[in-house]
């Protein structure tokens, strides 16, 4: 990985804007919801606005729990042991960060442990 910084940097601005994107979403279907007076438990034409407001809701939650993963990459960074497996001590192959920079573990201990 040429610049882990840079990349952190970026993955961290576009999960920013994914989780802004998603709290208009959130924000828009709690809007829908006290809007309308329709029985939407017993909708037959979609999703009830409980389970869209629940399912954007494990979103945000998803994109909140990566950036704090993003933001311990950046601490790892600025301690030195970026790119280092928090299990087995060795380095985490650089294609690897590159398609996940906040990964904490090598190819070869996420197989066996599992996050």
């Amino acid at each position: 990985m040429s610049d882990p910084g840079r990349a952190l940097g970026a993955a961290r601005e576009q999960e920013l804007r994914r989780l802004a994107a998603l709290t208009d979403d959130f924000d828009a279907v709690v809007a829908a919801s006290l809007d309308t007076n329709a029985d939407d438990e017993h909708d037959p034409e979609g999703h009830t606005i409980a389970f869209e407001r629940s399912q954007v809701d494990a979103l945000v939650r998803q994109a909140r729990d990566r950036l704090a993963e993003l933001d311990a990459a950046v601490r790892r960074l600025e301690a030195g042991t970026y790119g280092t497996c928090e299990r087995c001590g060795g380095p985490i192959a650089g294609e690897r960060l590159e398609a996940r920079p906040e990964v904490r573990l090598c190819i070869a201990c996420a197989r066996i442990h599992p996050v």
